[in-house]
């Protein structure tokens, strides 16, 4: 009989398993061991990531955008700073939000797609990364990351939840940190179960008292019940998720605590320390989304490579074609392509088993202003990179009626492995970008 037909009785090792001794408890890498024998032959294929980032104030439209179409297009000035780089992302011309106007308030609805945001009575809509989060953040320690940078707190955000409430921005890296890394003391975590507890009890308790009423309301209200009472298991399925994720030991890493930038001149040091916080929660599968807002509109005069810019960054945006103005408008943008292309090559050099992380991670960059001088919300500058994508090309929609954005927010749910054909106001998948 061939040896192969037995199944190994080796001990497998707990996914949970951890090294302890004096106190601490380590965390074991993912090892065979830790697989059945009978599955070991079959490839673990690492989880898909999302960062999102909108420049509110976005770029000097003649200054991105290239001349040319497809693959062979020629590099316009600023994504020159990305020229290592070119075949790990594709740039879009002629995109939009269908009925997403109003200037500066098209902002908060960069990853909602919700229209009219500066109508009055104006209520927002779920965004990309809440809407895969209610589907695959589970699977991570947290659903997912709202990350800002001299945000309006209370205000402005990347996202929103399903009933279009505003989920904060963290703006401080060093606390990003500490949630991401840095475990509690036993006392905490306990308190912090309690906690936990303790709202579930609640919750069974509320439940129960609601359930009384079936017998005594008319059908209206039995529905309403019905799906009040699916959010209570929702949620109580939630609280069970995240007391498992209370026992279990934070990744250890050798960077260390980031120092806070004090001032919002400091406004591209804080840009570059959130995009290492982003890239430190993928490597350790802390969570699978993070958004990043830059509030532009809300900085000073900042520091660009060392020097000052001699006007706000709101107030440069409104250039008027002043030709210094311009010039310091290019080296702000120039910069941030720079720290992209600094986080293109950290993700490249990265690894995830075979692949590189880069690979794994969709990385959108973009604004909700085409031209930030004029405030129009059509023809917005977007870049993709990674996520597995055949990247390399410029594709060019018509910038007068143009493509609609959400497009793209599909093919990228559909990359997390996401059931879904339609968001927002998407008419499909992205046209013309095709999986590697």
């Amino acid at each position: 009989m061939n040896p192969s037909s037995f199944i190994s009785t080796k001990r497998v090792c707990s996914r949970r398993q951890f090294l302890r001794g004096t106190g601490v408890a380590l965390a074991l890498p993912f090892l065979d061991a830790m697989m059945p024998a009978f599955a070991r032959d079959t490839k673990v294929v690492p989880p898909r990531r999302v960062l999102a980032v909108c420049n509110n104030l976005g770029l000097v439209p003649e200054k991105f955008f290239p001349e040319q179409a497809g693959r062979d297009y020629a590099l316009s000035p600023y994504l020159q700073e990305l020229a290592e780089h070119r075949n790990e992302f594709t740039v879009f011309s002629g995109v939009s939000h269908p009925d997403v106007d109003g200037g500066h308030p098209a902002d908060n609805c960069f990853l909602t797609a919700a229209p009219h945001p500066g109508s009055g009575g104006f209520r927002n809509t779920i965004s990309l990364d809440q809407f895969a989060a209610e589907r695959i953040g589970n699977l991570t320690r947290f659903q997912s990351l709202t990350l800002g940078v001299n945000v309006q707190q209370g205000l402005r955000s990347l996202s929103w939840t399903g009933t279009g409430a505003l989920i904060p921005c963290e703006e401080k890296p060093s606390e990003v940190f500490k949630r991401l890394f840095l475990n509690g003391t036993p006392a905490q975590v306990a308190e912090q179960e309690r906690k936990l507890a303790l709202g579930q009890s609640i919750m069974d308790a509320v439940a129960g008292q609601a359930k009384s009423l079936q017998r005594d309301v008319g059908p209206r209200d039995k529905e309403r019940l019905d799906q009040y009472f699916t959010g209570v298991r929702d949620l109580e399925k939630r609280m069970g998720q995240a007391r498992e994720w209370e026992r279990k030991p934070k990744p250890i890493v050798k960077a260390t605590m980031p120092k806070d930038p004090e001032s919002p001149r400091e406004y591209m040091e804080k840009a570059r320390l959130m995009y290492e916080m982003a890239r430190l929660a993928f490597e350790n599968d802390s969570t699978r989304l993070v958004t990043l807002m830059l509030d532009s509109v809300n900085s000073p005069a900042i520091e660009v490579e060392g020097t000052n810019t001699t006007d706000g960054y709101h107030n440069l945006s409104h250039h008027g074609k002043s030709p210094t103005k311009l010039a310091q408008l290019e080296m702000i943008d120039r910069e941030h392509m720079k720290l992209l292309a600094t986080l293109f090559g950290e993700l490249k050099t990265a690894h995830e088993g075979s692949d590189r992380l880069l690979d794994r991670t969709m990385i959108l960059y973009g604004s909700n202003l085409g031209n930030a001088s004029t405030h129009v919300t059509t023809n917005l500058p977007v870049l993709f990179a990674g996520g597995g994508f055949k990247h390399g090309q410029h594709l060019l929609f018509d910038r007068e009626r143009n493509y609609p954005l959400p497009n793209l927010f599909v093919s990228m749910l559909q990359r997390l492995g996401i059931e879904a054909d339609k968001f927002a106001t998407s008419t499909g998948t992205m046209k013309g970008l095709d999986l590697a």
